[in-house]
C-alpha cells in the first residue's frame, strides 16, 4: 500500500477503485472533557474526509453525554455521535483509521445498514401483497351464553361428601 502524505490518498480512496456505495452507520464516542466546539471541528474533519473520497454524509446527530455500560480508557461517560454516511468500502477504512487514531474518541463502530433496510423493504412489500390478496374475513358476532355449560357449574360448586 501506499505510503500516507499530507493531502494525497491511494487510488482506491480517490473513487478510481471500487465504486459501490453503500449506507454505513458510524458512531462514535469522545471524550466527555472534550469542549463542545471542538467536537464540532471533529464531526467537521470526518464529514470532510467522507465527501473528499467522493462519499455523501446523510446525517449527523450528536446524541449529547451519556453514561458509558462499562469504563474506557478511564472514562465513565461520553459524547455520542452518529454519522449516517453512503460510501464505498474504501472510505470507510480511511474513516476508521482517523477515527482510530484521533486522541480524543475513545470507542467507535460501524455498521452496514443497506442490507437491513433491503430486508425491511422486502418484508413490506411481502405484507402488502398479502393483505390485498385476501379479502378481509366478515367478523361474525360472538354468540351470547344465557347459562354456563353444566359441566362448568358443576367444577365451580365445591364437592360435598
Amino acid at each position: 500500500m501506499q505510503g500516507w502524505k499530507s493531502g494525497t490518498y491511494p487510488d482506491v480512496f480517490s473513487g478510481k477503485g471500487n465504486r459501490m456505495s453503500r449506507v454505513y452507520e458510524v458512531m462514535f464516542i469522545v471524550r466527555p472533557d472534550v469542549a463542545e466546539e471542538d467536537v464540532d471541528k471533529l464531526i467537521a474533519g470526518f464529514s470532510d474526509n467522507v465527501t473528499k473520497g467522493g462519499g455523501v454524509v446523510k446525517t449527523v446527530e450528536k446524541m449529547g453525554k451519556r453514561k458509558l455500560a462499562y469504563m474506557v480508557r478511564k472514562f465513565n461517560d461520553g459524547n455520542y455521535v452518529l454519522l449516517t454516511i453512503e460510501a464505498n468500502g474504501a472510505v470507510v477504512l480511511e474513516l476508521e483509521r482517523r477515527l482510530r487514531v484521533t486522541e480524543p474518541v475513545i470507542k467507535f463502530i460501524t455498521v452496514r445498514v443497506d442490507e437491513e433496510e433491503k430486508r425491511l423493504a422486502k418484508v413490506k412489500a411481502l405484507r402488502g401483497v398479502r393483505r390485498s390478496a385476501t379479502p378481509p374475513a366478515p367478523v361474525a358476532a360472538p354468540v351470547a351464553a344465557a347459562e354456563p355449560a353444566p359441566e362448568a357449574a358443576e367444577a365451580t360448586e365445591p364437592a360435598t361428601v
